[in-house]
């Protein structure tokens, strides 16, 4: 029986070759040589810490319109995948590098940047995203997943002050986004774009003429007093955008940047508009 199954299986085959050479021949289709296929990203396809699903084109540029992208830039995409976001991003004349872990979709990426004629404004790496220098970005663009995106975060913050983080779908914990682009009607899955604006660290007691600012901070929301004693008032409104700074406190509103240990800006009420700056250790 084990003998005739398998004479079975072969006849089935034969005539399958049999088949396909005639159709072949019949439609002037070319009969495969052998050669190896170039290889092509599937769906779903395993990775070291996502599977890969490809990005719409239309959510890849929505993504980089709320980076408010510029030919200034420098995009890091940390798991690149076939890297559209990196071609797209040097489309726009900007400087991309993708980094992944497959070196298959590495040489895809390559191959695919070389067609769109944006070698020259893309690198594309094989390596652990964990283990990136992200030094360089002003925009890091992710399609990861939302525990990723928290073992990431203390590295994320650390940037340069106003480094935009943005994120398909997938958030950052407690670290509420600064802007976002609700998913159109026509898309059902992983359509939602996040964007984070890295903030400058600014938590402890500065200096002023106004007395101590004291500061509390919880991402790019602040809290805190100016002032010194019962006259110190609470301020409202805080907020961080990159280094810029701004609040209300005792019926004035404080704009200002910070540059390190010193903020510059201006103090508004009614009466004007004047310069004010706060120093730690002033």
């Amino acid at each position: 029986m084990k003998f005739r199954g398998l004479a079975r299986l072969a006849f089935q085959v034969l005539a399958f070759s049999v088949l396909a050479a005639c159709t072949a021949a019949q439609t002037g289709t070319p009969r495969q040589t052998g050669a190896p296929r170039a290889y092509e990203p599937e769906v779903w396809q395993g990775g070291k810490d996502v599977v890969w699903v490809p990005m719409a084109r239309e959510r890849v540029e929505k993504m980089l319109d709320l980076a408010k992208l510029t030919p200034k830039d420098f995009v890091m995409d940390l798991g690149s995948g076939d890297g559209i976001t990196v071609i797209a991003a040097a489309k726009r004349g900007a400087r991309a590098m993708g980094v992944e872990f497959n070196p298959d979709l590495v040489a895809y990426s390559r191959r695919q940047a070389e067609r769109a004629g944006v070698a020259d404004k893309t690198v594309f790496v094989q390596g652990d995203l964990f283990e990136a220098d992200l030094s360089r970005a002003t925009v890091i663009t992710l399609f990861l997943l939302d525990d990723i995106n928290l073992k990431l975060r203390p590295a994320l913050l650390a940037l340069k002050p106003g480094t935009r983080i943005l994120s398909n779908t997938f958030r950052m914990g407690d670290w509420e986004p600064d802007a976002s682009e609700p998913a159109p009607p026509s898309c059902s899955n992983w359509c939602r774009l996040y964007l984070w604006v890295v903030p400058s660290p600014v938590e402890g007691t500065w200096r002023s003429p106004q007395g101590d600012l004291v500061l509390k901070q919880q991402y790019q929301r602040i809290t805190g007093t100016l002032g010194s004693g019962a006259l110190a008032a609470a301020l409202l409104n805080g907020r961080l955008n990159g280094d810029q700074i701004r609040f209300k406190a005792g019926g004035v509103e404080y704009r200002g940047r910070v540059k390190g240990e010193l903020i510059e800006g201006t103090a508004t009420t009614d009466g004007g508009i004047r310069l004010w700056k706060a120093a730690r250790g002033m």
